[in-house]
């Protein structure tokens, strides 16, 4: 595939998430139009001062729902969506596993302690414009994927495979230990179990400006490795040779793809399979190479994760279905498709 029809294909992805984004600030128990989303969001400080004249209160309202909900939590949604796209997409070439996803290394179990310790403590004061349990569950899953590290590397099980088993041993151990929690500590457990599924009800600009930064970074590291993860594709000699230092590549990899899903996790919870789907998709629509495998993944996931999103306003109005359940009732099926794909033999229809 030509680079031209590459990038044609990535604008394609870009324009669909824009649509995506679109229909976000549209869809919810009270519909608004697409001229009503751009009045609402074009200045128009005439006609929403509060002075009498046709249509003010309606206007007021429109501006509230489109600018202060609907505006930044399908931001949010898409940049998380992007961040995990990115994250399962590095992760997979890091491990040469088409099931890996951000969470093999330990990140969702340590969020979810992160974020239940929070919870059962009664923190509230926010930190850096999160609440406290945002704040807990990004530092958790961070601390999670640090300790699955270090573990790694002292355990001299090496490279990827002692990665992904400590990791499946850490997440074991949280999630007993928030098991444990929210079975023997009398508190109230709907936040913790809002938080567990994943959503964007409720988030508004402080986290999006929180949260943002950080996946940015994290996604400017990735584009940095995109010619070692290829290197690495050759296997780990090849890699070698043509100058790839192995440990280093595996920890910048684990790095970039951690800041990135914290942030995701802290900008909507636990959202699961985005970062599973979106490379697999992505791989159908641009050469199998990291320069463009890692953007068409985060614009897959983030068209994917935004119009989840929209659709858990419109199902059961006035009630919301949460994100997360969206990508797991879509995601599921996807991952026993892949497991079939991988039990078939070699050129097997």
């Amino acid at each position: 595939m030509q680079a031209r029809q590459a990038l044609a294909r990535l604008g394609a992805l870009a324009a669909l998430t824009l649509a995506a984004l679109a229909a976000g600030l549209m869809a919810g128990p009270v519909w608004v139009s697409p001229a009503q989303a751009v009045r609402a969001l074009a200045p128009r400080p005439e006609g929403l001062s509060g002075g009498p004249g046709a249509g003010v209160g309606s206007q007021q309202a429109h501006v509230l729902i489109v600018r202060e909900l609907r505006l930044p939590r399908s931001l949010l949604a898409g940049s998380a969506g992007l961040a995990l796209g990115m994250a399962g997409a590095a992760l997979q070439g890091l491990f040469r596993n088409p099931l890996a996803d951000p969470y093999v290394v330990g990140a969702s179990a340590g969020a979810a302690l992160g974020a239940t310790v929070a919870v059962m403590a009664g923190w509230a004061s926010p930190v850096a414009g999160l609440s406290a349990v945002t704040a807990c569950g990004f530092a958790g899953s961070l601390a999670s994927v640090a300790v699955v590290y270090a573990l790694a590397e002292a355990s001299g099980a090496g490279g990827v495979q002692g990665l992904l088993l400590v990791g499946a041993a850490v997440s074991t151990l949280l999630s007993a230990a928030v098991a444990a929690l929210l079975l023997f500590v009398d508190r109230p457990y709907l936040q913790v179990y809002g938080w567990l599924v994943g959503g964007f009800s409720g988030r508004s600009w402080p986290v999006l400006a929180a949260t943002v930064p950080v996946m940015a970074a994290g996604c400017l590291m990735l584009a940095a490795l995109h010619r070692s993860l290829d290197a690495l594709a050759l296997g780990e000699e090849a890699a070698q040779s043509l100058g790839v230092s192995l440990p280093r590549l595996r920890a910048a990899t684990v790095a970039a793809s951690s800041l990135l899903t914290a942030a995701a996790v802290a900008a909507g919870g636990i959202i699961g399979f985005v970062g599973l789907m979106a490379p697999h998709m992505a791989r159908r629509l641009v050469p199998a190479t990291h320069r463009w495998v890692l953007p068409a993944s985060g614009l897959v996931g983030a068209a994917v994760l935004v119009a989840a999103d929209s659709a858990g306003r419109v199902v059961a109005p006035p009630a919301e279905v949460p994100a997360g359940i969206f990508t797991a009732v879509l995601g599921a099926p996807f991952f026993l498709y892949l497991l079939r794909r991988q039990g078939r033999p070699s050129g097997a229809p």
